[in-house]
């Protein structure tokens, strides 16, 4: 009787303790949709000086108020979009092993990433919105801590194994969204499993972007517009299935053609700016 009391005690604690978790949140969070977690505003510190140098400089960086989706965009998602006319219709390269209703689409161009998160009602994340979401506040390097990533934690390639080397036939592909535990924020496969389109024009670096990569809520060049002269390639983030450990580092980042020429395997999650609140 007496261990059934300081459980339920514990419980009562640990409960109060969420409920103040939650008060403390921006009143914008309150309006968190149902399939979204919700990112408080405030500073973060984005990139790395020790790793490559397109991470540099190591900065301090505000991000506002957002919602983060709490899973990948899944082949089920998209092709919802797809019988609504909204997107255009996609099938990953290899349907073996990647087509399943709760595995991650993939194969997709930055121009479907985009096309899917106006359906839905949301946007692709900025590059910086991102990585807040993936590392939290305090810079950590993974979106679990600091730990070095393995296949308990998220799905990568271990020990020569793609994909951890679970499932079906070819046992190297993507596995279902939320196969693992979730990050900071509650989040899933912020690190592996796809890498992710975000809205930003990829730099050689946050330094030769220069002001549109500091400050407050920045947006990377030209902010993301669907034109930028001098750009070519979008920024895409988080590892997968197919790289090591090293590629799931929060702040790595990896520049592709928005076309996704040469194919790769490259899916995405969306986010969304909270309504006005009133005070």
């Amino acid at each position: 009787m007496h261990g059934l009391r300081v459980t339920l005690l514990t419980l009562s604690f640990a409960v109060a303790a969420a409920t103040i978790a939650r008060a403390d949140d921006p009143p914008a969070c309150k309006a968190t949709p149902a399939d979204m977690k919700c990112i408080p505003e405030g500073d973060f510190l984005r990139g790395s000086d020790t790793s490559e140098k397109d991470q540099r400089p190591q900065a301090t960086i505000w991000i506002s108020t957002f919602f983060m989706d709490t899973f990948e965009v899944t082949n089920a998602d998209y092709k919802k979009c797809a019988a609504a006319g909204a997107c255009r219709k996609h099938a990953p390269a290899y349907k073996v092993g990647f087509s399943g209703p709760k595995q991650p689409v993939v194969g997709v161009k930055w121009f479907d990433a985009r096309d899917y998160c106006k359906w839905a009602g949301k946007r692709l994340p900025t590059e910086a919105e991102w990585e807040k979401a993936a590392r939290g506040p305090s810079g950590a390097l993974y979106t679990w801590g600091d730990e070095k990533p393995t296949c308990k934690r998220a799905i990568i390639m271990e020990n020569g194994k793609k994909g951890c080397g679970l499932g079906g036939p070819p046992k190297w592909a993507t596995a279902d969204v939320g196969s693992r535990d979730p990050g900071t924020y509650g989040l899933y496969d912020m690190a592996g499993n796809s890498w992710e389109w975000v809205q930003d024009w990829y730099s050689k670096s946050y330094a030769a972007c220069g002001d549109k990569c500091t400050g407050r809520d920045p947006k990377g060049p030209c902010d993301g517009a669907d034109e930028c002269p001098g750009y070519r390639h979008r920024s895409v983030r988080s590892g997968s299935w197919w790289w090591t450990w090293e590629y799931a580092a929060a702040s790595w980042r990896r520049a592709h053609l928005p076309g996704n020429k040469p194919y790769h395997h490259f899916g995405f999650r969306c986010a969304m700016t909270p309504p006005a609140t009133t005070p």
